[in-house]
């Protein structure tokens, strides 16, 4: 017996099953080539790369968002939502009419209520970031809901976990979600010491070996801080000390968090419970303790995008073509990671088609060589279009913000690529405020300062090699 043959036939029928299996579960046309080209080119490896990130989880959810299990409870909050939100772009039309379409997409595509009330302070680097929210933790009286991507076993974690320990030996409820592979250096001593003094502490989405596939993706990107329910904090900056640019670190950092008081808190909170539920495997159901929140004597408007394998549609980058569609002067984008795709990428030339001063703030250089190959090969395309591009030079900027006029901004955890779009856990506070605007748009003035313009004729002169190799990396960006 030919066992060559035999061995040949059976991999031939499992290749087949995962071509079908490719076609079938590959939302996107370009992911689904590129699977099948790397499936059919390298043998076995490519079957066992698609296992390993190509599974869509948007078909197979991790895990429901609903928690509230009561039916009839869970439709009178969604009604609530509705006639909240819609009385307040009625009350507040001439604040809000500029950016109703926004506000009913995300009202229609998850539920995410428009609050008023709000108080709202961008926090600029983790110089900024970190003292303000270590003095609202040691307010904390009722509750502490922490979760973060990467936190490090360093000097700020533990300067954080110190006062995590003092609060809950104080009787404070905190609860604390960490994803394990963001986070893998707290997974010993830092987490036991939290669990030993009472805290509640899991693991997100949990890795028992590096080397499992599909755990590397889907991972939780968030950065959510909620306190008492009444005060939150999210955005781009984790917990590191490379985030407090002393002298001891080797490379400026550049990012931008948001801290909101007021009934934008709500849905962080609820997707916290969400995560919450999932990695500790308890049922925490809402209640007056975590939503009770108090209206601030400011009046911003807020409204929260998130997205991920969990969502039936890819919520984030719908909103980042709504804000870019609504824009009528101006779009300012800081983003680390760029791999736009085609909906984003022709947005944005549109826009700057049609007369929209559109400006893109990315890396001069990034912390990642390939997909700062893959990102460098659609600045042609938006610079033909009119789009300023500039490289960020002081350092590694790792903000992601969006500033449209003078009335739109937004401040997250979404990068604005692939895998931010359909991979990972993600969120974005979405202000309605000119205040906030403001700010934004005069920290980007600063950042483009310290940056290098790129000019379509010089750009266009970069040896042959550099243009190709960006463009063999452009085809395996959806796989990023």
């Amino acid at each position: 017996m030919n066992w060559i043959l035999i061995i040949e036939i059976i991999y031939a029928v499992i290749l087949g099953l995962v071509c079908l299996r490719i076609i079938y579960d590959t939302n996107s046309v370009v992911k689904t080539l590129a699977y099948l080209i790397i499936a059919l080119v390298v043998p076995v490896a490519g079957i066992l790369f698609y296992f390993s990130v190509g599974i869509n989880y948007r078909k197979r959810k991790i895990y429901s968002k609903k928690i509230v299990r009561d039916g009839a409870l869970r439709k009178q909050l969604e009604s609530q939502i509705l006639i909240r939100t819609n009385e307040n772009l009625k009350k507040y039309s001439d604040r809000i009419s500029y950016s109703d379409g926004l506000v009913k997409l995300l009202v229609q595509d998850s539920l995410s209520p428009l609050t008023n009330g709000n108080r709202i302070k961008i926090l600029l680097n983790g110089e900024e970031k970190f003292p303000e929210l270590l003095a609202a933790l040691k307010e904390a009286r009722h509750h502490i809901h922490i979760q973060y991507y990467i936190y490090e076993n360093d000097t700020i974690g533990n300067t954080i976990k110190d006062l995590l320990i003092e609060k809950a030996r104080q009787g404070v409820k905190v609860r604390f979600i960490y994803d394990d592979f963001g986070s893998s250096t707290v997974r010993g001593k830092l987490v036991n010491e939290l669990r030993s003094a009472g805290v509640e502490a899991y693991p997100f989405n949990r890795i028992y070996l590096l080397l499992l596939a599909n755990r590397l993706n889907y991972r939780n990107h968030r950065r959510i801080v909620i306190i008492d329910g009444q005060t939150a904090f999210t955005g781009g900056i984790n917990v590191s000390d490379r985030y407090l640019n002393t002298e001891k670190q080797p490379r400026y950092w550049r990012d931008t968090h948001v801290r909101v008081d007021g009934p934008g808190c709500q849905y962080l909170q609820y997707l916290f419970l969400c995560d919450w539920n999932f990695s500790s495997g308890q049922q925490v159901e809402p209640n007056l303790n975590y939503f009770n929140t108090v209206h601030q004597d400011s009046d911003a408007f807020v409204q929260i995008a998130a997205s991920g394998p969990d969502s039936p549609t890819a919520t984030i980058m719908l909103s980042y073509l709504k804000a870019i569609a609504i824009a009528r002067e101006s779009i300012m984008i800081t983003t680390p990671y760029f791999i736009p795709g085609d909906s984003i990428l022709d947005a944005l030339r549109i826009a700057a088609m049609s007369g929209v001063s559109v400006s893109l703030l990315v890396p001069g250089t990034s912390d990642s060589w390939w997909v700062n190959m893959a990102a460098r090969s659609y600045y042609s395309d938006l610079l033909k279009a009119g789009v300023k591009i500039y490289l960020y030079r002081k350092g590694f900027v790792h903000a992601k913000t969006m500033v449209v006029d003078s009335h739109l901004s937004i401040i997250g955890t979404a990068n604005m690529d692939y895998r931010s779009f359909d991979l990972n856990f993600e969120v974005n506070a979405i202000l309605y405020d000119e205040a906030c605007t403001t700010t934004l748009r005069k920290a980007f003035e600063t950042d483009v300062a310290n940056s290098e313009k790129i000019e379509l004729q010089q750009w266009e002169k970069r040896k042959l090699y550099k243009q190709l190799s960006e463009r063999i990396a452009r085809l395996l960006s959806p796989l990023m």
